[in-house]
């Protein structure tokens, strides 16, 4: 809704390389343009010479997902000043999806929130990742106090009305899951980063991968080193095929930033992660 809202055919919207595709497919889907730009996994920061160097007349919006599918980046509150910064600069809308603000491992998370003053920032959220809720379907879009988001906020709940509704069961249990006990988040969290330290210290042991650290989320993104297939597609398809194991292919997520890694999640349990990663061990070596 908000893509059908703001682009017209021709216009670009920023992305962070690798990105979650149905961003850039809904770009694509009102005639406009996703242009990537780069994140250093390393160190969780957006390329800022990269964004400056790739807005043109025809760019409308920023738009990121912090902490990131798929690669568990998470922004900074200096680098989220820093895009507010280049946006407001450069009169574009900020699109900013928090919707696994609370699944963060080593630092506090901070939202675009705290930052964004009186910016053009469009907010979304939802109830699949932090609630434990995937499948019930609701979520959540909120527009900053700025002039520029004024068309916007008053047409887009219109569009809503039209389009999409919660279910009303739902719509309770999300509210009771805001108001009730949130001890489960700190444990859940507290599990989810044991396995994201199994998961990254065992890939970064095998011959042939490499990994950053995921910050947020719960998904890993290796760079296949030494790939002896044609693409990543294929390694996964041979991995699946020979070993059993599901993964899927980072050319998926954007060929210019993707291609060459595959995403693995690490929701299971560790037993269930150390089989699949004997498996992909074997698989490599």
């Amino acid at each position: 809704m908000l893509m059908a809202s703001i682009v017209e055919p021709g216009d670009e919207v920023l992305i962070p390389g690798p990105y979650y595709p149905p961003y850039a497919s809904y770009v694509r889907l009102f005639g406009g343009i996703p242009v990537e730009f780069g994140v250093d996994l390393n160190n969780s920061t957006p390329d800022l010479e990269d964004i400056k160097s790739k807005i043109t007349s025809k760019t409308v919006a920023i738009c990121f997902i912090s902490p990131n599918n798929p690669t568990g980046a998470v922004f900074s509150e200096k680098s989220l000043k820093n895009l507010i910064d280049i946006a407001n600069k450069n009169d574009l809308y900020i699109i900013c999806d928090e919707i696994y603000d609370q699944i963060v491992f080593d630092e506090k998370f901070v939202g675009i929130g705290k930052v964004c003053g009186d910016s053009p920032v469009i907010l979304l959220n939802g109830f699949s990742k932090v609630h434990l809720m995937s499948g019930w379907r609701i979520g959540y879009i909120a527009f900053n106090n700025s002039k520029k988001l004024d068309v916007l906020r008053e047409n887009v709940p219109k569009l809503a009305r039209v389009r999409i509704a919660s279910n009303l069961p739902v719509q309770h249990a999300a509210l009771e899951s805001l108001l009730g006990p949130q001890d489960y988040i700190p444990k859940f969290v507290s599990e989810l980063k044991k396995r994201r330290d199994y998961v990254i210290k065992r890939l970064n042991g095998m011959h042939g991968l490499s990994c950053s650290n995921p910050k947020g989320a719960f998904y890993a993104f290796p760079k296949i080193e030494n790939n002896k297939y044609k693409s990543d597609k294929e390694f996964v398809l041979e991995l699946l095929k020979s070993k059993g194991v599901l993964t899927v292919h980072g050319s998926g997520f954007g060929t210019k930033y993707g291609s060459g890694h595959f995403r693995m999640v690490f929701l299971p349990e560790i037993n269930v992660l150390e089989q699949a990663l004997d498996k992909i061990e074997e698989f490599v070596t």
